[in-house]
């Protein structure tokens, strides 16, 4: 595989949005440039930047290439378990462990790869490997996602999700027993500066703005089980919110504890159990639901039983 490509340049003038600097450096369209700058690619002086950075005369711009995946998107016989489907969207129950989109290290056994076999059309706005996707949820995150059938029906659910009109709804088990019964986190997310694969809270300038409300459900001695609302849809959001309020998910070994229940676990405790949003062309308002999967039960059971044990 070919390794990725560091350049250095230099802002030639002030005033110059950052997004607007990189597509004239790369080559690139603006909105793949703002895709690179988003994912932490570029830095600026040194710091993660934004696509609104204004630039200085002078300014150090370390842009990462990564060269892109040397894949034919193949269609593949892939059980869905299919929420919901008409000509415009179809709503998933994505399986943990399924990654949504091809990406290096995971060239097959998408769900892209599922639906390019059980769907004849899909959007094309998201590029040549990401047919149809609007948003995503994480590999080892099981839930609800919705994917788009056309161009018309991707820019709406694009905007609602911006708007924050598109409502998701998580379940999650968390480490320790919250004390309040409902809260919310407001911290900007960006870029680990230690570590360029992980999120973290940020300050404002770093990162983006990110909101996320929880309400406790249960509560399990050492654990508890959460209620989770996006405002904001930020790159691993609930995972980093709850690790900064000391609570991190159960079973999360990025953000979390490295031992414990992640061998029982086999990644984080959490599941994308509703989402609510407005049909593309009617408007109609729309709820879906995914039941919690087995496994989260077996958790459940678990936790339950050792709080009994230690009670």
């Amino acid at each position: 595989m070919p390794e990725n490509e560091v350049i250095i340049v230099y802002a030639d003038k002030k005033g110059e949005r950052l997004d607007v600097f990189v597509a004239a450096v790369t080559g690139e369209t603006r909105s793949a440039a703002q895709r690179m700058i988003d994912s932490g690619l570029v830095l600026v002086c040194k710091k993660a930047g934004k696509s609104n950075t204004k630039l200085k005369a002078g300014d150090e711009v370390e842009i990462t290439l990564i060269p892109p995946c040397e894949v034919e998107l193949k269609a593949e016989d892939i059980p869905l378990d299919i929420v919901y489907e008409d000509p415009d969207i179809i709503v998933v129950n994505k399986r943990k462990g399924m990654v949504v989109h091809i990406a290096p290290g995971h060239e097959s056994g998408t769900l892209v790869n599922a639906l390019m076999y059980h769907v004849k059309d899909l959007s094309g706005i998201g590029g040549e490997l990401r047919p149809g996707i609007v948003h995503r949820i994480d590999k080892l995150t099981s839930g609800l996602i919705v994917v788009a059938k056309n161009d018309a029906a991707h820019r709406s659910l694009a905007e609602q999700i911006k708007e924050h009109s598109a409502k998701r709804t998580y379940m999650a088990i968390v480490d320790g027993n919250i004390k309040e019964d409902s809260g919310t986190v407001n911290a900007a997310i960006g870029r680990d500066v230690n570590d360029r694969k992980k999120m973290a809270v940020t300050s404002e300038s770093m990162g983006r703005n990110a909101i996320t409300h929880y309400k406790v459900v249960e509560r399990y001695g050492e654990y508890t089980l959460l209620e989770l609302k996006l405002e904001t849809g930020r790159t691993h959001q609930i995972r980093v919110h709850m690790a900064h309020i000391k609570h991190p998910v159960t079973g999360d070994t990025v953000y979390g504890r490295k031992k414990g229940f992640a061998s029982f676990l086999d990644g984080q405790a959490l599941h994308a159990c509703k989402l609510e949003l407005s049909h593309p062309r009617t408007g109609e308002r729309m709820e879906f639901f995914a039941p919690l999967p087995d496994w989260f039960v077996k958790v459940q059971e678990h936790i339950k039983r050792r709080s009994n044990t230690h009670s």
